[in-house]
């Protein structure tokens, strides 16, 4: 069973990211990067350099958790920046993130009613 630390710290990795990196890579690189502390329950989202696989990196009471997500048909809208600096979300754009939609920009979406 997974336990999931509820949090309100959720961070984007900004830059690319080696998609090869595991669990102690990805926190080595919370530490030592973002100067942040991967042990606290925050989330740390990476994108790879193509743009369409993410993995989320986070700790619970009994160790870290690593998930992976891969879009079969576009990317995760991503800041664009060369430097490796963390971006706060919060989690209803991670959870637009996850869709596959561009959390900087959400648009709404028509719907027409049917007739009654």
């Amino acid at each position: 069973m997974i336990t999931v630390v509820p949090t309100d710290q959720i961070y984007l990795c900004c830059g690319a990211t080696d998609m090869r990196r595991g669990i102690n890579s990805l926190a080595r690189m919370v530490q030592q990067v973002l100067a942040l502390n991967p042990h606290t329950g925050a989330i740390f989202c990476f994108r790879g350099r193509k743009g369409h696989i993410i993995k989320i990196l986070s700790h619970d009471d009994q160790g870290f958790c690593l998930f992976t997500k891969r879009l079969t048909d576009r990317c995760f809208a991503w800041p664009t920046t060369k430097d490796q600096v963390a971006v706060s979300l919060t989690k209803a754009e991670l959870s637009l993130l996850l869709e596959g939609i561009d959390w900087r920009r959400p648009s709404k979406t028509y719907r027409p009613r049917l007739a009654g």
